[in-house]
């Protein structure tokens, strides 16, 4: 965790531009950039890129910034820039693809309990398409289907935190005794404890809905990051990868 390396300030940058231009145009930002379930008419390509620069308020984008210098810099260090910014944006496209892929299932699973109740597949888009709903929905499939899968169709993504769990969990497994020391509990815990408990809970509140670290957090995502942070890690590793840079 030392000096800020270059690749490190860029992304910094882009994202801190992408703030300041979301305060300034607020809700056309996120409907360009955000990250949308394909079937939402919102949702463009570009929008699996660009949700990683978005942030939702100050607080989102302070800590995710602060985790990117504070544990990304000893990898690009270590890596070089276009090994780190490859990583960084595979972790980033696989925590997309598992929300992604969780939000399908929701959405089949109360699209398919409204079909099997007699009403058009057309008809339930168009008026989830207008950011509405039936109360009597609800009735047919149950409370945590129905929001589930208005959640999974309406509600967009925004945020670095998925690529920064997957920079999370090459630290932690680069530098597993390093210490860190947090604001809550202060005393020191080795990276290779604290990382996999925080995602550990972050798979909890994914499945079970009951969220630790407050409302509006895309978990899968934050699992989907570590996830493939994981898997590159552990090909790099089985092929003697690891070490080489790619200045």
């Amino acid at each position: 965790m030392g000096r800020i390396t270059e690749t490190i300030k860029h992304l910094l940058i882009i994202n801190v531009l992408f703030f300041v231009a979301t305060q300034m145009y607020g809700e056309q930002m996120y409907e360009w950039f955000s990250l949308y379930f394909p079937k939402n008419e919102h949702f463009e390509l570009w929008q699996i890129i660009t949700h990683m620069f978005m942030h939702g308020g100050f607080m989102h984008i302070l800590f995710n910034m602060y985790a990117l210098w504070a544990f990304g810099s000893p990898l690009e260090q270590m890596w070089g820039r276009n090994k780190f910014l490859f990583f960084y944006i595979s972790a980033g496209l696989g925590a997309a693809l598992i929300h992604i892929g969780v939000n399908y299932y929701y959405y089949n699973t109360g699209m398919s309990a409204l079909m099997d109740a007699g009403i058009s597949e057309s008809s339930i888009l168009e008026i989830i398409n207008n950011g509405q709903y039936n109360t009597e929905w609800y009735s047919i499939a149950g409370r945590a289907t129905i929001d589930n899968f208005l959640g999974a169709f309406n509600t967009p993504v925004v945020g670095a935190s998925g690529a920064i769990y997957g920079i999370l969990v090459a630290f932690g497994m680069s530098f597993p005794n390093s210490e860190l020391f947090l604001i809550f509990l202060p005393v020191p815990i080795k990276a290779k404890y604290f990382i996999p408990v925080l995602i550990a809970l972050d798979l909890f509140s994914g499945v079970t809905g009951y969220s630790l670290f407050g409302q509006g957090i895309a978990h899968f995502a934050h699992v989907g990051g570590a996830l493939f942070g994981f898997l590159m890690m552990w090909y790099w590793k089985k092929n003697q990868f690891n070490n080489n840079r790619w200045n």
